[in-house]
């Protein structure tokens, strides 16, 4: 069959890199796609938010199955568009992926459903969230344990973790006054501040059966020993020791199970990935977040170890027949993902600056640099993005599947291109 991805970045390299790789698969198209896309698969130019030119591209091209990458599109109803032109597409619908599209949704579902999670405020301007903070904390130099959030998607720059009072009222005015997140900020979120280490546990689900992935953990702070603003993403590695099987268990069984649950109750069933960011606090681990697509740079190393054929469990996904797919098989070595940055990210950032040393990177051992902010130039690969590479290898344990990477990292080079050091450290300490 031939599949089309939606989307252009690391994720969707990463998917284009490993569909391509099935017995089953003939062409592979991925829409805009991006430098690395245009090697591993063949680009299209089409919007991600441009669903009739993405339909009429499937219809033409016998298109078997579309993968819908980002959150955007499937926020936007893309999965419904191309449900009713009779297409089959991998990804959670519209209403179920409010999920990630709207804090205060998932907060109501995680309610219903009684999954442990921070406590919140939901307001609807920002002088009654600033309020809330004067009123709730009045001495200066007391910690004001909060996570202030808009509501809506920010392309995971939203959310400000806050020690004190003057950094929840600027989060505040950034969101509800400066709108710097546009109308994703048209509600703000004030949770209580959870304590921990983070991990992410993605599971597939068609809203019956649920097959969890091996864990992995995120680093959202842009510097090393997560300090910083919050990015989209600065690495990942799995799986993760901080999450033990007991432990994956119990979260299957009180975290995705009545999240599930309850989504198909309420009429919005769950088709796709379901991706819970946790902390894992004193009292066990509290959901964070749910996004409803593979987490980038997560996806990287995650797909980088999955053996088994994932367009037969992406299909099984949209069949509903789950239940058909056995267990699955994973090379047992890690993986470690180190992203590559643009300089001045995640703040602003210049793009179009010449990238050197991706094909010897590549060539090294058990590495795959996967693209996620490139363009072409003529013949060469340029910066396009923020996030720029997601430098990915394997080894027989973290320690070497990071020092893989890092190796790999050291061929690269562009004007102001920056990492962080330290991503895996966590499982090592």
């Amino acid at each position: 069959m031939n599949v089309l991805i939606i989307g252009n970045g690391g994720r969707e390299h990463a998917l284009a890199w490993k569909i391509k790789q099935s017995s089953r698969v003939e062409r592979v198209f991925v829409a805009p796609g991006n430098a690395g896309t245009a090697v591993d698969a063949e680009n299209i130019d089409i919007s991600i938010s441009d669903f009739d030119a993405q339909i009429k591209f499937a219809k033409q091209n016998n298109v078997g199955l579309t993968v819908i990458g980002p959150e955007v599109p499937l926020v936007a109803g893309v999965v419904d568009a191309f449900q009713a032109a009779g297409l089959k597409v991998f990804g959670p619908d519209k209403g179920a992926s409010q999920l990630e599209g709207s804090k205060a949704f998932c907060k109501n579902i995680l309610r219903q459903a009684e999954v442990p999670t921070a406590e919140y405020q939901a307001f609807r301007d920002a002088d009654s969230a600033a309020r809330y903070i004067k009123d709730r904390f009045p001495h200066e130099d007391q910690d004001v344990p909060v996570v202030v959030k808009a509501d809506g998607l920010a392309a995971g720059k939203g959310v400000t973790v806050c020690h004190t009072a003057e950094e929840a009222l600027i989060a505040i005015d950034q969101i509800g006054r400066e709108k710097i997140f546009g109308d994703a900020g048209k509600t703000i979120i004030i949770e209580e501040r959870l304590d921990g280490e983070e991990a992410s546990v993605l599971a597939i689900t068609d809203g019956q059966t649920i097959v969890t992935l091996t864990p992995a953990q995120d680093h959202k702070p842009a510097f090393d020993g997560d300090l910083g603003p919050n990015t989209g993403g600065m690495g990942a590695y799995c799986p993760t020791p901080l999450l033990t099987d007991s432990m994956l268990a119990s979260i299957e069984e009180k975290v995705l199970v009545p999240t599930v649950h309850v989504l198909k109750r309420s009429r919005n069933p769950f088709k796709g990935v379901l991706y819970a960011g946790l902390m894992l606090t004193n009292q066990g681990p509290k959901v964070l977040e749910y996004n409803v697509r593979f987490g980038d740079p997560e996806c990287q190393p995650i797909l980088m170890r999955l053996k088994t054929d994932l367009v037969d469990i992406l299909e099984a996904t949209v069949d509903t027949k789950l239940i058909e797919i056995g267990p699955l098989d994973w090379d047992p070595r890690p993986a470690v993902c180190v992203v590559m940055a643009s300089e001045g990210y995640p703040d602003s950032y210049e793009i179009g600056k010449p990238i050197r040393g991706i094909e010897e990177a590549d060539k090294l051992d058990s590495v795959k640099v996967f693209h996620a902010g490139t363009t072409m130039q003529g013949n060469q690969v340029v910066t396009n993005g923020g996030r720029v590479l997601g430098v990915t290898a394997m080894g027989n344990s973290i320690a070497t599947a990071k020092l893989q990477a890092y190796t790999a990292v050291k061929q690269i080079r562009w004007e102001g291109a920056w990492c962080r050091k330290d991503i895996s450290d966590k499982a090592l300490g």
